[in-house]
């Protein structure tokens, strides 16, 4: 099963050259899951011909605001549209979260709350918490027609959605392990996110995370269109 990524975001270029871009983040998440990958930068103006060049797709994080004026965000939005249309498996993942629900009537806002960094607790619908890493202020605050509520947290109500049969879409980012959440708290966070926060988020790291169930989420989801 062929899963197109569509790359949102750029890596920190002080930190690329150690992690590669996200798309790489994405294929060690789910590596071993029988999927082959291809990339398409769309933050750098890069698409697929279509839905069709891939059977399944997932969209990045990104430093950008959904709801900001690029002219990447426009067909991106009519991309997802037409995935969504054709029943094609869809994940979305923090910026990729946000954009696929404004792109079907969300709404996304920066939230009053500020900034949610480092590892946090998420509660799902079956009971289960699951511990994943963050990093954003941006988040959906209005659902769009269809979306299901799957799982949320303290600081976010709508932190994973569901749309039956078409996509999965999770705030957090399950790619992001520890040594990464560091680098960007020491790079990206200071001056940005208020220095509380990322004390705490620093304090917070090497707690056990739940990237592999997350991991298994993800590769269910593209193979059956249904949360295991």
């Amino acid at each position: 099963m062929k899963i197109g990524i569509l790359q949102t975001g750029l890596v920190p270029a002080e930190l690329a050259a150690e992690t590669g871009e996200y798309p790489a983040f994405f294929a060690r998440l789910l590596d071993g899951y029988g999927f082959e990958f291809e990339s398409w930068s769309v933050v750098n103006g890069d698409f697929p011909e279509g839905p069709e060049a891939a059977d399944g797709w997932l969209i990045t994080g990104s430093r950008h605001g959904a709801y900001e004026d690029h002219a990447w965000i426009p067909p991106l939005e009519q991309l997802i549209r037409d995935i969504y249309a054709q029943g094609r498996p869809l994940i979305g993942v923090c910026f990729g979260h946000q954009i696929i629900a404004q792109a079907l009537g969300g709404r996304v806002e920066k939230h009053p709350g500020g900034w949610v960094v480092g590892p946090t607790t998420y509660r799902f619908k079956d009971g289960q918490q699951k511990v994943i890493n963050a990093w954003h202020q941006d988040q959906v605050t209005e659902l769009p027609q269809g979306a299901e509520v799957v799982a949320s947290s303290d600081f976010c109500d709508y932190a994973a959605l569901l749309y039956p049969g078409h996509a999965y879409t999770v705030q957090p980012h399950p790619e992001f392990n520890d040594d990464f959440t560091r680098a960007l708290i020491e790079t990206r966070g200071p001056g940005v996110v208020p220095q509380e926060r990322l004390d705490a988020a620093g304090k917070a790291l090497g707690t056990p995370l739940d990237q592999r169930a997350v991991a298994d989420q993800f590769a269910h989801f593209f193979k059956q269109k249904a949360l295991a």
